[in-house]
């Protein structure tokens, strides 16, 4: 049963893609899990490192400024995309965020013109429209099938979906994929991609459980998770959708 479960998580590129705290999304997982008594390991996955899919119940992979991407598109390409795309099509859950969100898509078009080939993993591509576009960035709310996503985001690129990619959310507040098309993140099976940082996992806890929930059952088959106290969580989302609609009201008026 449930104390014998363990949730095995694969972190790709954690010293390099970290940007706004996306590590906590990984001390989240931690906290939820050893809270019901779910055992828990974390490996890195690093640059010159392949891995083998089977070992894992979760990959992650965060965000990173342009530079940091660049470091690793190769590296992605060279190594990872094989085992990625075997975990993708076995039903296996990644979620990525933000540059590693991008980076799962077909390419990403930086806004020199540069293009760095994606893990393909996701059916979407990502263009940055030049240094004189507008930012995506502020506080956001989104709706997914469960409920609400808060979080911040703060990106350059412009990301559009396939025919085979799902958004994840509806945009209520903020940007999204690309500020035109009310829409957030990808899902893919249960490939996950967001551009929401602040963590993401922190404030939205229904969510983290979403994940946990669905990478433990290919392992250990379906048991509903023991519920836990989610009352600071709750706060915290709370506190970040007044932020944000605040926001909002003030660049609406």
């Amino acid at each position: 049963m449930s104390e014998t479960r363990e949730l095995r998580v694969g972190h790709l590129y954690g010293s390099l893609l970290n940007l706004y705290g996306d590590r906590g999304n990984i001390l989240t997982l931690k906290y939820r899990c050893e809270q019901r008594g779910i055992g828990f390991v974390v490996e890195d996955i690093g640059l010159g490192k392949t891995f083998e899919p089977s070992g894992y119940d979760l990959l992650f992979v965060g965000g990173g400024p342009d530079r940091e991407q660049q470091r690793v598109a190769d590296d992605l390409v060279d190594l990872k995309a094989v085992p990625l795309r075997e975990a993708a099509d076995s039903g296996q859950v990644i979620l990525a965020v933000c540059g590693g969100y991008q980076l799962l898509g077909h390419y990403y078009r930086e806004a020199g013109g540069e293009e760095l080939p994606g893990a393909g993993v996701l059916d979407l591509h990502t263009e940055h429209p030049g240094d004189q576009a507008r930012r995506c960035i502020g506080n956001i709310i989104a709706r997914w099938d469960e409920g609400m996503i808060v979080g911040f985001e703060n990106h350059g690129g412009r990301t559009r979906l396939g025919p085979t990619a799902q958004p994840l959310a509806t945009v209520e507040v903020g940007y999204g994929n690309n500020g035109e098309d009310d829409l957030e993140g990808a899902r893919q099976g249960n490939v996950f991609g967001t551009y929401i940082h602040g963590s993401l996992l922190p404030k939205n806890p229904a969510f983290a459980d979403y994940l946990i929930g669905l990478a433990l059952s290919r392992r250990y088959g379906e048991e509903p998770l023991a519920p836990l106290d989610d009352s600071l969580e709750l706060r915290a989302r709370a506190v970040a959708e007044g932020i944000a609609r605040r926001e909002h009201r003030r660049k609406s008026a």
